[in-house]
């Protein structure tokens, strides 16, 4: 089964469609290295030019700098021939020490700093510094960003929760009222943090990033099956698991925004066997794989250069045979319940 570039889903109960494929533009924002604005301007245009239409990205990822960058290319095109998501949560601030502040997490960025905040005017003014950023006075959506276990202690994602139930959704659902926004999303890192989060508010969908993957199914039975029932759509944040699933295993491999370990890279070194086998790319089926759960809408993955971009556009077209995904299950390799594509519903 060919998967087309330009297929649309329809996001929970809303009006919003969005292409099955679209870019996350975390890359830009120059996590793992530095990514020049050359290299960034023929990475945006070469997804323009391959008709990617979908775009993902936040105030988080180069503390700023991937709005920047990604604003250059959508402030140039057709408002209505792309659809762009950005994510609130986190506002930006001056260093109190410009002179002597250094970024911890980003290799690059920007140099400012977070301030989390999921209150009514947290959200308000994170959608405003985003609007700015990008150039654009609308977005197609929004996502509560992080507010999990990956970034928050327990006591603090309690705290944020309190704002964000107290404050943050009427913001965000005053947005998607007035039209500004046509759906109002949420992100996940860890496993159970989201059942955690659908319990108490109500979204279209959700940005799954480490636990859906073609290495990791943790959530098919919970967190995923939550929204097949609720009518939640997801979209695959990190469909190669940060890294690893195009790179393959090896020294410098990332998993979960780390290094990989040997756990990972010995499931990782069983998937490459059997890709080898089966004459199929592994970052093919990494990109195909998710797009089979009846949840999924779209994969959003990263690309730092434009031969990446290609690549990726190649890999969700790839031909996979169905004996790959049979063999697979076969080897307990991925979750014997877990949809494949082609098979039938």
């Amino acid at each position: 089964m060919t998967i087309r570039l330009t297929t649309r889903r329809r996001v929970g109960s809303t009006t919003l469609e969005v292409p099955v494929f679209g870019f996350g533009a975390a890359q830009l924002g120059e996590l793992y290295g530095k990514v020049d604005e050359a290299q960034s301007q023929a990475t945006l245009d070469a997804a323009w030019d391959g008709g990617v239409r979908f775009y993902d990205t936040a105030p988080w990822y180069g503390l700023g700098l991937s709005e920047h960058r990604l604003g250059g290319l959508l402030r140039t095109k057709p408002r209505g021939d792309f659809i762009v998501n950005t994510k609130v949560g986190r506002t930006l601030v001056r260093p109190k020490d410009v002179t002597t502040y250094k970024n911890p997490y980003w290799v690059g960025g920007l140099p400012f700093e977070v301030a989390f905040d999921y209150s009514y005017d947290g959200i308000m003014r994170s959608y405003e510094q985003s609007m700015q950023r990008l150039a654009l006075n609308t977005f197609d959506s929004l996502v509560i960003h992080d507010l999990d276990t990956l970034f928050h202690s327990t006591e603090m994602v309690d705290l944020h929760l309190r704002q964000l139930t107290g404050g943050g959704m009427k913001a965000l659902g005053e947005l998607k009222a007035s039209g500004d926004i046509k759906a109002i999303g949420v992100g996940n890192n860890v496993p159970g943090n989201l059942d955690e989060m659908l319990n108490l508010i109500d979204v279209d969908f959700a940005i799954v990033a480490m636990p859906y993957t073609l290495l990791d199914q943790s959530i098919l039975h919970t967190d995923m099956a939550h929204c097949v029932n609720r009518g939640i759509s997801v979209i695959i944040g990190a469909p190669f698991a940060s890294g690893i699933l195009v790179t393959g295993s090896g020294a410098g491999a990332k998993y979960a925004y780390g290094a990989a370990s040997p756990e990972v890279q010995a499931k990782v070194q069983k998937l490459e066997a059997a890709c080898k086998t089966h004459g199929v790319s592994m970052p093919a089926a990494a990109l195909q794989f998710p797009l089979a759960h009846p949840a999924v809408v779209s994969v959003i993955p990263g690309s730092a250069s434009a031969t990446e971009l290609t690549q990726n556009v190649a890999s969700l077209q790839a031909p996979i045979p169905q004996s790959f995904w049979t063999d697979l299950k076969a080897q307990g390799l991925i979750d014997v319940d877990a949809p494949v594509p082609g098979a039938s519903a």
